[in-house]
């Protein structure tokens, strides 16, 4: 038996990182996954390797997402498990001196809006079901400043948490559960291109981790895995904090 046996489990950006972690980690555990992404041919292929399903989707766009439920719901008959996890850290996201209004909206769309429209559509599916387990991805950064600043990113994530402890107390009387997922720096493409383009940036950040080093995706979807599942079932509107210690860090060891 796994742990979402028969769960039919959406996730956004699901072709890479944490996503791509999360859907193999879901379907080990039995659920039929819908990999949901921009890129139709990695996700094809990741849909094809965990026995799951492939659906096209900009995630900022309203009419996109209300197809993908539609589609999903057609496949499948309904949905028990949101993971909304799709999202960019562009580099001309900087400091608010140097960062323009076009990357501030992109990001915003990207990474709020979609999660505004994912839980929008897809709450009402969770419903008919008698309830489900939303986990939104937020960020560390969302309960921590930093002086190397990503403002439109990190002002994305702190309306996530913002809008996840709401929609959490809203819905709890009706077994919809909604998390938010706060991730330490993670070792994903995303993060590595980051920091290539800038070494220095990568190690101030690097000496503020406790455990030394940067989060792997499937550690991240090992969370994921429990907030989605009945082990977590009186877990709802949480700050889900897997950050390798940071947030609590005065300093760090030697």
């Amino acid at each position: 038996m796994g742990r979402l046996d028969n769960k039919v489990a959406i996730i956004t950006g699901a072709a890479s990182g944490i996503g791509r972690a999360t859907a193999r980690r879901f379907g080990a555990e039995g659920a039929k996954v819908v990999v949901a992404d921009l890129d139709a041919e990695t996700g094809r292929a990741l849909a094809q390797e965990i026995g799951g399903h492939f659906v096209h989707v900009d995630v900022a766009d309203e009419q996109s997402v209300q197809a993908m439920y539609a589609e999903v719901v057609e496949v499948f008959g309904g949905v028990d498990v949101l993971f909304n996890n799709a999202g960019i850290s562009p580099a001309d996201d900087d400091s608010i001196l140097t960062t323009g209004l076009e990357a501030w909206r992109r990001v915003q769309d990207v990474n709020l809006t979609s999660v505004y429209l994912c839980c929008k559509y897809g709450i009402p599916l969770l419903l008919e079901r008698g309830g489900g387990s939303i986990i939104n991805t937020a960020s560390f950064v969302a309960v921590l400043g930093s002086a190397t600043s990503q403002v439109s990113y990190t002002a994305s994530k702190g309306g996530v948490l913002s809008m996840t402890r709401e929609l959490g107390v809203q819905f709890a009387r009706q077994g919809v559960r909604v998390n938010a997922l706060c991730p330490g720096p993670v070792n994903t493409p995303l993060l590595q291109e980051l920091f290539a383009k800038d070494p220095e940036r990568a190690a101030r950040r690097l000496v503020h981790v406790p455990m030394g080093r940067f989060a792997e995706p499937e550690e991240i979807a090992s969370a994921v895995t429990f907030l989605a599942s009945d082990d977590a079932s009186f877990i709802t509107s949480s700050t889900f904090l897997v950050d390798g210690g940071i947030s609590a860090a005065y300093v760090t060891p030697l």
